[in-house]
């Protein structure tokens, strides 16, 4: 029997070459974007392949797995987050079949004057913050700033008859005067202009008794007359009633 000769010898040592699994994958890996690698076991003879890898193969990180339809293999769905030459060492597939070595450049590029944005990198690779939409977020408080318009228009509005009111108190309190000591006719007195000037204006602060009768109010050009009595000691003419004070002013107040 003859030996072997060398032909023979190259074609049984490569069946096994011929027999392992191949890979097919593009050139070129997009960095930090999904790609998908095929692995294929191109011997029919061979059983279908166990499911390759976990988490990672090599330096890419393994998204998912999905069988082919033919059941000879399976498409793997990798990241590449490291630039440059990516190396898949051979897989051991546990069933004695191992994956070949693959090489794999992975680019990385962006347009000439860029920011150099990734991931992994250092305070480079920070994305920019996006600005809080002030003029936006300001439009919320539009309904608040209306309300407040409105309490602040109506609050100034109602002013006047606050004063008056406080006015009209105060006076009701000093009025009539507790004694005919000088303090307390001075009290009752202030007291009145006080009211009056809310009422009728400022320009009742300096109205004797005729300029009260010309106003159609001749209990406060009384209440005049009677205060500068009670400062001479005199009793005429009386004190008119508070009630006779207000209902003159009822009008106008």
């Amino acid at each position: 029997m003859k030996a072997p000769g060398p032909f023979l010898l190259a074609v049984v040592a490569a069946v096994p070459i011929c027999a392992a699994p191949v890979w097919r994958a593009p050139t070129e890996l997009p960095f930090g974007k999904l790609a998908v690698l095929e692995l294929r076991e191109e011997d029919p003879k061979q059983p279908p392949l166990p499911r390759p890898g976990d988490e990672k193969i090599g330096p890419l990180f393994l998204r998912s797995v999905e069988a082919m339809p033919d059941g000879r293999g399976w498409k793997l769905t990798v990241q590449a987050l490291t630039p440059g030459i990516a190396v898949l060492p051979p897989l051991d597939l546990g069933d004695g079949r191992r994956t070949p070595e693959l090489r794999l450049k992975v680019d990385r590029s962006i347009p000439f004057g860029a920011p150099w944005m990734g991931v992994g990198g250092g305070r480079e690779d920070d994305l920019p913050e996006i600005p809080f939409p002030y003029g936006w977020a300001s439009l919320l408080l539009l309904p608040f700033v209306l309300l407040g318009y409105y309490l602040v228009r109506r609050w100034r509005r109602n002013s006047g008859k606050r004063l008056q009111k406080k006015a009209k108190a105060a006076f009701a309190k000093a009025w009539p005067p507790s004694s005919k000591q000088r303090e307390a006719l001075d009290a009752a007195h202030a007291a009145g202009r006080e009211w009056l000037s809310t009422v009728v204006g400022e320009e009742a602060r300096s109205w004797g008794p005729k300029d009260f009768r010309a106003q159609s109010l001749d209990p406060w050009a009384t209440w005049v007359e009677s205060l500068d009595a009670a400062r001479f000691g005199r009793a005429t003419p009386a004190f008119p009633p508070l009630l006779d004070l207000k209902r003159s002013l009822g009008g106008q107040s």
